[in-house]
């Protein structure tokens, strides 16, 4: 799994992480929102972020990811990242 984050007018990408191995395509949308969410923060830009993903969608609501996948020694790096984006999520407010 890798996820990303893109332009939509000119598809200039803005970030990019992964591959990751051991890990779903709910938790990479979850974290592509989220890192999109702390960079337009960052950047001071009220632009809105798509996702069509209702799982991720539930979970940036939530705060909290919900899924079965267990850590382990190839994942750990990815975990790190959840519970990261976690905390940004219950320390910041956005607007997007």
């Amino acid at each position: 799994m890798e996820y990303q984050g893109v332009w939509c007018q000119d598809k200039q990408l803005i970030f990019k992480e992964g591959p990751f191995k051991n890990a779903t395509n709910n938790i990479g949308e979850f974290l592509a929102i989220v890192h999109g969410l702390s960079w337009l923060k960052k950047n001071n830009l009220p632009f809105p972020l798509y996702s069509d993903s209702a799982i991720a969608n539930k979970w940036i609501k939530q705060g909290k990811v919900n899924s079965k996948l267990q850590q382990d020694s190839e994942n750990n790096k990815l975990f790190q990242l959840i519970f990261r984006a976690e905390k940004w999520l219950n320390e910041n407010h956005y607007y997007n």
